[in-house]
């Protein structure tokens, strides 16, 4: 990690517990630090999604901040959840009952933070998703604790479904990463693609450690379908990706849609291969200048501009700051209630709501990669196409699984 501090799960000697006794006596809870848990892939095929960019973002934020709140230390633990559920889950347990730990936040990979959305609930915690995408996280899997931020599999399904759509391309075949996120992702973007009027031809589910997609690529372009939707991300994204340029999906007249592309994915694959490819997001680094400016300050510690789910790190750790000192307390059920109360308006947001089923709601974007003609620098890849408002962008509550929304 370059230019900043962290505490691990295994590094209890740096923490003071809520328990410790000190010269003066025990310590209690209103002077113990307010501690963050960053439960992320520092390692695996999501580290380029997530890793040491939430880290970075999410220590920002405390410092922009002030490093402490209430009149105590802000700390953040760190851990790598190496994509297992079980060892997230532990540790989340570990962090909420023993160490201290208020708010856990970036949690990529969807079955990861739909369990510890879960342990968050049962623990007074609270939890943060900005890695992940499912829109089960709003939907049956939401709770009173947890809070979905800076994007959904239905945002990015309404995004590139319409604009693909708009344009006379709407017969899909889908190329599906076998996991939570990937499910998700093919089922919103299937209802997308059938409410306006196209059909799905077919689909493959492959395992997420697939690097070799040669015979899934194949039996998409034998179908009738004029669109090979990929629903996956990181490696097995860009693998991917790769895959179908090799084998001509493109050149075949068909069109690669990229249903979660980050903006390292683009990095990777170069303009050369992504160009032309729509693609909906929620932040992009030369959006204007409030973006550029925070995208200046990020990109001279990790070294590349920051992509959505660096910046949604940021906005929602500011939020929660914010809302524990306007609440008094870091009662999670306090919090909670200022979080929904105070919007959001910063460079990642402006007006955005958090609703009662912890979707944070606010505008999205559909860009077109740039050809390598247009682009002028390194990291100048997107070209704006539309603005999706917020009220647009999100599955709307009248048709939400939560148990916690009301019905009417």
């Amino acid at each position: 990690m370059r230019g900043f501090p962290q505490t691990t799960t295994r590094g209890v000697a740096l923490a003071v517990a809520l328990t410790l006794t000190v010269a003066h006596g025990p310590l209690m809870a209103q002077d113990a630090p307010v501690r963050i848990g960053v439960l992320t892939d520092m390692s695996g095929q999501f580290s380029h999604e997530a890793g040491e960019g939430s880290v970075t973002a999410i220590n920002m934020a405390v410092e922009d901040f002030g490093g402490e709140v209430l009149g105590r230390k802000i700390e953040i633990l760190v851990s790598d959840h190496q994509n297992k559920p079980e060892l997230a889950v532990s540790t989340a347990q570990e962090w909420y009952e023993s160490q201290g730990v208020n708010l856990i936040g970036n949690l990529i990979n969807s079955g990861i933070a739909l369990a510890v959305a879960g342990v968050a609930a049962d623990n007074n915690g609270i939890a943060i998703i900005n890695g992940s995408g499912s829109s089960k996280l709003t939907g049956e899997g939401c709770t009173p604790h947890s809070i979905h931020y800076a994007y959904d599999t239905y945002a990015l399904a309404v995004g590139t479904a319409r604009e693909l759509a708009r344009q006379g391309h709407k017969n899909w075949f889908f190329l599906t990463a076998d996991y939570a996120f990937g499910h998700a992702l093919e089922a919103d973007a299937s209802a997308i693609v059938t409410s306006l009027g196209g059909t799905v031809e077919g689909g493959i589910r492959y395992p997420i450690e697939t690097t070799d997609h040669s015979s899934f690529v194949l039996q998409a372009m034998a179908s009738p379908a004029d669109v090979v939707a990929i629903a996956g991300s990181g490696t097995t994204f860009i693998n991917a990706v790769k895959s179908a340029g090799e084998f001509g999906v493109t050149s075949s007249g068909k069109t690669v849609a990229g249903l979660l592309v980050w903006l390292t994915d683009t990095h990777s694959l170069g303009l050369e291969a992504a160009q032309g490819m729509i693609l909906t997001n929620a932040f992009y680094h030369d959006r204007d200048d409030d973006t550029r400016a925070f995208s200046a300050r990020f990109m001279e510690r990790v070294g590349r501009p920051p992509h959505m789910g660096d910046a949604g790190d940021y906005s929602s750790t500011l939020h929660y700051l914010k809302a524990v000192e306007a609440a008094g307390t870091t009662d999670a059920d306090a919090v909670m209630a200022k979080m929904r109360e105070m919007p959001v308006n910063d460079f990642f947001a402006r007006g955005g709501v958090i609703r009662e089923d912890g979707r944070m709601v606010h505008d999205m974007y559909v860009y077109q990669v740039k050809t390598p003609e247009e682009s002028i620098d390194e990291w100048d890849v997107y070209k704006l196409v539309s603005v999706i408002p917020g009220e647009e962008a999100y599955r709307p509550l009248s048709e939400s699984t939560c148990p916690l929304v009301k019905k009417n």
